[in-house]
């Protein structure tokens, strides 16, 4: 029995590594000059965002065990409104499963001054414990990892930085699935809820996993007097409209209070829609306002030093594959490759022959530096960001450059202009 949830890889052996994935909960692709297959590899700590990782203590039946927690916060000493985010599952063995960021969803809230929490729940990359899988009880399935979320706040109450009375819950794929589940718990302080595509989709079996996604739904939402705000998107590769329709009426016809925010296609597959930069002014004005009802921080407060400047260039143009330097044969393949994807997308070069590509996601820049540099005796250098040639003979922009400044507070007070949001369409429930 497998599934395919909040992400999906697929490394592909031979010369040259393909890796397809969706971190945190965007569609992210990249690949790179390795000569073996091996998971995608995370990204260094982000400064900008005070990121750190530590290991919040549960309890798995008898045993003690860890759960590897990333925390994004700003500066300073708090307390700050929290946000606990969870992640999905991707295929194969959870222990193999990178951490999780966030990093799209995880900016946006830390400049408006909270805290984000990411725990990787038991069996889940460097944690602790064994991964439980109740088969095909969908219900069941989201209260075992509820568990761990619910480890995750009683920590978080004896952290001074966190503030225990303004905190939402909110998840991604199985992490939406694991935050709806929580609903029905007693959780003091815990505002609201927020599921990005939330469920869980299981392949092979004779399991009607649909039709048990509906009844978790109903279960939770007859136990839950939280507030709730979904998004589904059309092209949702694992939970279609109608689907989605099913699981909010489910929801609110026993009882639940949820707003559907039903969105029109998103590249090629929706369900990473949360995960992408372009995502965010899908989601974000929702956001905002759900966030105002429930009467936590929306404005802007802290400035996040973590844009890369990259210089215009006459180099070539971007589809003048005969001007990459360095690479030849299927090298300069990987190249047409990179120009196939859409935007935001990163390809990096080595004078050594390594090279990477990476599409969308938290950072494809940093991505594409990084898996480049794991291969490269000498410094990688960014050839082309989205549609620009970035690449001069004598200069580049290189991991060096990439360096932030930590979160601090802006000289001025921020007031950003409100994105456009996307087609969408809102069902509300009681």
């Amino acid at each position: 029995m497998s599934f395919l949830l909040l992400q999906k890889r697929d490394a592909r052996k031979g010369r040259i590594l393909s890796v397809i994935c969706s971190t945190a909960f965007a569609a992210v692709a990249f690949a790179s000059s390795f000569g073996f297959s091996t998971p995608a590899r995370a990204l260094s700590l982000d400064a900008a965002l005070n990121e750190q990782v530590v290991m919040v203590p549960a309890v798995s039946g008898a045993r003690n065990v860890e759960l590897e927690t990333t925390i994004f916060k700003p500066a300073g000493n708090g307390p700050f409104p929290l946000v606990i985010m969870n992640h999905g599952k991707a295929l194969g063995n959870p222990r193999n499963q990178n951490r999780d960021r966030f990093v799209v969803i995880s900016r946006e809230f830390v400049k408006r001054g909270y805290a984000v929490i990411i725990p990787m729940r038991k069996g889940f990359s460097k944690s602790s414990g064994d991964y439980v899988d109740p088969g095909c009880n969908m219900t069941a399935h989201g209260q075992v990892q509820a568990d761990d979320l619910q480890a995750t706040l009683e920590y978080l109450r004896t952290q001074s930085w966190a503030d225990k009375d303004r905190i939402v819950v909110a998840g991604q794929s199985y992490g939406g699935l694991t935050a709806l589940a929580a609903g029905t718990r007693d959780m003091p302080g815990v505002k609201g809820l927020i599921n990005f595509a939330g469920g869980l989709k299981m392949h092979g079996g004779d399991c009607r996993w649909q039709d048990s996604l509906v009844q978790a739904f109903a279960t939770y939402g007859a136990k839950t007097a939280l507030p709730s705000l979904w998004f589904y998107g059309e092209n949702d590769h694992h939970f279609n409209p109608d689907l989605a329709a099913r699981l909010h009426s489910a929801y609110v016809r026993a009882g639940g209070h949820a707003t559907l925010i039903a969105y029109g296609p998103f590249k090629r597959d929706a369900h990473g829609m949360s995960g992408s930069r372009d995502g965010v002014k899908i989601w974000w004005p929702e956001t905002e306002k759900f966030l105002r009802e429930l009467g936590m921080p929306t404005d802007p407060v802290y400035a996040i030093n973590d844009e890369i400047k990259v210089p215009k260039n006459v180099y070539a143009a971007i589809d003048n594959i005969d001007a990459l330097p360095y690479l030849r044969g299927s090298a300069r393949e990987q190249y047409r490759v990179f120009l196939g994807k859409s935007s935001p997308r990163a390809f990096a070069v080595s004078p050594t022959g390594a090279w990477s590509w990476a599409e969308d996601g938290d950072d494809p820049v940093r991505q594409a530096l990084e898996d480049c540099q794991k291969n490269s005796s000498v410094p990688c250098r960014l050839y082309a960001v989205d549609n620009q040639v970035v690449w001069s003979d004598d200069q580049g922009i290189n991991l060096n450059d990439t360096a932030t400044a930590a979160v601090a507070p802006p000289a001025t007070p921020l007031i950003p202009a409100a994105p456009t949001p996307a087609s969408t369409a809102a069902v509300t429930g009681p």
